[in-house]
């Protein structure tokens, strides 16, 4: 019996849905706690693709339980869908394995509204949010002025929050952010719905939790964006709007943090980001354009392409520290194959002085050029590779140098999209 806690070292998309997938073969409970539909984890099994926004991965295994933890903030219109469409490609998704948290903050239609016009009324300072209402359900959430998924299932509730919401957004949107102001009856109904489709989902995910604990299960913990996206921790403001770190699994599932017996880094083998922020290793010549291009580096939610750079261990370091890494998984290793030198930031150079440690202010890590240590590449293809000794030599000389700049073992090394393109080190779950 084990706990298992999967993050992402940077600032997401760095391959954690895949991994997920692979390690619910060895659990019982999968929980998503953080984050909302703004992050997108893919996955391809038998050649189908599977894009999820709110359900975790796990879903697409028999006999296992997911759960959609107290963290999350849910669009009830995006779950349905993502629901439907599920059971359209015959995977089972019915209250039996899947379980909402009452306590999960819902997104409302004047939380994508205000989102949306704040970018457009900040213009070329705008941060790049997803648009989908995830930041304006957080301050509601903060401000305790959030609907939860309890209210949404009692109706009476629902209306009376609904009604003294609206009339304070519909001012914010009009009077500030000049935008149209919203209907009430129009959301009223369209929600009370939707209330109604999910209420047999809803239950009590931390007492679940502690129950399959007790009864000696494996819990998997699914982190969404990454560790640099974080609100505390990340590069502020451009990050997301919940704590995307390890810790933020106990908060975001309700249980306690001594439950937790070992956390998973995940890492890309270059490192990527998404809208704005200081980005050291950015590539912006055709050795971005190959990783771009080979990576398939679009946003799963957004499509938006994303900046492509080489691996940053002034990051992977700070996303160890920060999470209390155990193990680490080397995700999109084959996208490196055809380039003939690879290159390592170890360190940074701001004003002429060194550094080894991730910088807490944007304005320190705008003005930071990364120092690198430059590797062969290799011309081979890995992707049939399922042990790390089936890896040419140059391959397996990176993983290494990875390996040891960071301090930390590797676990899984994921060498192709599909679920069987995986060489698996050690077994978290066995220790």
């Amino acid at each position: 019996m084990a706990n298992v806690v999967v993050v992402g070292t940077q600032w997401g998309d760095e391959g954690k849905g895949k991994v997920v997938d692979l390690l619910s073969e060895s659990a019982d409970y999968i929980v998503r706690f953080q984050g909302g539909n703004n992050a997108g984890h893919t996955l391809v099994v038998e050649n189908r693709k599977f894009i999820l926004h709110l359900i975790p991965s796990g879903i697409l295994h028999a006999n296992k339980t997911c759960c959609i933890g107290n963290g999350v903030v849910v669009d009830p219109g995006v779950l349905l869908g993502e629901i439907e469409k599920l059971r359209s490609h015959q995977v089972q998704v019915s209250p039996d394995n899947l379980v909402l948290s009452g306590q999960a903050h819902v997104i409302m239609t004047y939380h994508r509204e205000v989102d949306n016009a704040r970018e457009l009324r900040k213009g070329k300072g705008k941060i790049g949010t997803t648009g989908r209402g995830i930041g304006p359900c957080y301050e509601d959430k903060a401000s305790r002025a959030g609907i939860r998924i309890h209210e949404l299932i009692n109706p009476k509730f629902f209306t009376d929050k609904l009604k003294e919401n609206l009339e304070e957004k519909n001012f914010y949107l009009e009077k500030f952010l000049g935008a149209q102001p919203l209907d009430y009856n129009q959301i009223a109904d369209e929600y009370l719905a939707y209330g109604e489709q999910l209420r047999p989902y809803v239950g009590n995910v931390s007492e679940l939790l502690e129950t399959g604990r007790r009864q000696g299960k494996n819990i998997l913990f699914e982190g969404a964006q990454g560790t640099h996206l974080d609100i505390d921790h990340g590069t502020y403001p451009f990050v997301t709007s919940s704590n995307a770190v390890a810790g933020g699994a106990c908060c975001g599932a309700g249980i306690g943090p001594s439950r937790i017996d070992t956390v998973m880094g995940i890492c890309k083998a270059y490192t990527t980001r998404v809208g704005g922020g200081p980005f050291p290793t950015e590539l912006t010549d055709s050795v971005g354009e190959h990783l771009q291009k080979e990576g398939a580096e679009f946003g799963s939610t957004t499509g938006r392409p994303r900046r492509c750079g080489w691996l940053d261990m002034v990051v992977l370091r700070n996303a160890a520290r920060l999470n209390g890494l155990n193990s680490l998984t080397i995700t999109k290793l084959d996208v490196l194959t055809g380039l003939d030198q690879i290159r390592i930031a170890t360190s940074y150079v701001h004003e002429s002085s060194s550094m080894e440690i991730f910088p807490n202010e944007c304005f320190t890590l705008e003005r930071c050029d990364p120092s690198y240590l430059n590797l062969p590449g290799w011309s081979e293809d890995i992707t049939g590779a399922r042990k790390f000794s089936d890896l040419p030599s140059k391959t397996q000389s990176y993983l290494r140098n990875i390996e040891e700049l960071a301090e930390i073992p590797l676990s899984v090394v994921s060498v192709g999209p599909g679920r069987e393109q995986t060489i698996m080190l050690r077994d978290p779950f066995e220790g």
